[in-house]
């Protein structure tokens, strides 16, 4: 069973999350794209939102400024954070700057607000969970594309509610956050979300 629990911190972490809420995404848009472009878009997120800051870890864990990818000490965050808020401003610029990815580029927004959050609280020395900042983040996403283009994804929805629980188990069960820590990165997560598709009209 401990090996089940603890699978949570490595199927939902935080660096996959962009990138499967893009692939949503594309699968329940009603704008029709062509398929090339699709296949551009997703690897140029990939490329920028998983392999680079993977490369970057490396870099830093080569510089003995991280110990390990679950970046345990709340210094050693500062800079990985820093560097993916970076990552996502290249992203909203130079890849989802089209009117036709608006609902996309609100949700890297909305990751964009929730990430200088983190940053700014990591400063505080607080150690926010970045997991439950990732997870709730799409969760909402979701939600709120699936009343935007009145798409049935429930399943998924389910699944991720059922991956909050599922996620909260698994780094308390490894002595990685409090539970304060943990509902703080679920409100950070989820609320830019919400915000961004409201202010914007798409929800109201």
């Amino acid at each position: 069973m401990k090996w089940f629990i603890k699978l949570a911190s490595y199927l939902f972490h935080p660096l996959w999350m962009p990138f499967f809420g893009t692939v949503i995404y594309f699968r329940i848009s009603p704008r029709f794209l062509p398929e090339p472009i699709i296949k551009a878009k997703l690897l140029a997120i990939a490329i920028l939102t998983i392999f680079i800051p993977i490369v970057f870890y490396f870099l830093l864990k080569n510089l003995r400024l991280v110990e390990s990818i679950q970046l345990k000490n709340v210094k050693e965050r500062r800079l990985p954070m820093l560097f993916f808020c970076i990552i996502l401003l290249t992203v909203l610029n130079f890849i989802l700057q089209n009117e036709e990815f608006l609902l996309l580029y609100y949700f890297f927004t909305g990751i964009l607000y929730t990430s200088m959050l983190a940053f700014l609280l990591n400063i505080f020395k607080f150690k926010v969970s970045l997991h439950m900042m990732g997870i709730a983040g799409l969760t909402a996403f979701l939600v709120c594309a699936s009343i935007i283009y009145g798409t049935n994804i429930t399943y998924f929805i389910a699944f991720l509610l059922f991956g909050i629980g599922w996620t909260a188990s698994s780094r308390i069960q490894a002595k990685a956050h409090t539970s304060i820590e943990l509902i703080i990165g679920l409100v950070i997560g989820a609320l830019p979300q919400l915000l961004l598709l409201i202010v914007k009209n798409f929800v109201l």
